[in-house]
């Protein structure tokens, strides 16, 4: 029996899915967030939505929700779940020049939703960079994290 804290190894060292069969559904949330810094005149583009594109925080929600939606199509050993409720916002923050995204996921189920969350975020914030690239190279992603965990044996979890 291996004795390493990470759980997605077996004994012999192999990558394997983890097995949650044996454990009772509850309701699981978690809350991450992160961030994508630009330029000012980048920023007033998304605030005005004035991209050229279009709607970027618009069109970044819808992805982010997405996102979470097929995160084990990208994640190798995430079991898919079926999420009841997926929430994204975005904020602007004119003194650092950023959009902040916070995405909150759910399910009632037998495995966390951290990754869900966290892939929310991540997309929301490469659609943002996709969809204004054209007018600003520079944008820096930063800031990904989980702020915070709920349910499962595990129990609740805040970042501090």
């Amino acid at each position: 029996m291996s004795t390493s804290p990470l759980t997605h190894f077996d004994a012999q060292g192999q990558a394997h899915m983890v097995d949650v069969g044996g454990k009772a559904p509850t309701h699981r949330v978690a809350r991450a967030q992160g961030a994508i810094r630009m330029a000012p005149a980048t920023l007033q583009l998304v605030s005005q939505g004035q991209a050229a594109k279009g709607d970027v925080l618009g069109v970044a929600r819808i992805a982010a929700i997405q996102g979470a939606k097929r995160c084990a199509d990208l994640i190798p050993l995430c079991h898919p779940l079926p999420l009841t409720r997926v929430s994204v916002e975005f904020q602007l923050d004119a003194e650092h020049s950023r959009v902040i995204c916070e995405a909150q996921a759910e399910t009632v189920g037998v495995t966390g939703v951290e990754m869900e969350a966290l892939t929310a975020v991540q997309v929301g914030l490469l659609t943002i960079y996709d969809m204004c690239k054209a007018a600003d190279k520079h944008m820096v992603m930063e800031g990904i994290r989980v702020l915070e965990k709920r349910g499962g044996k595990s129990g609740d979890w805040v970042a501090p």
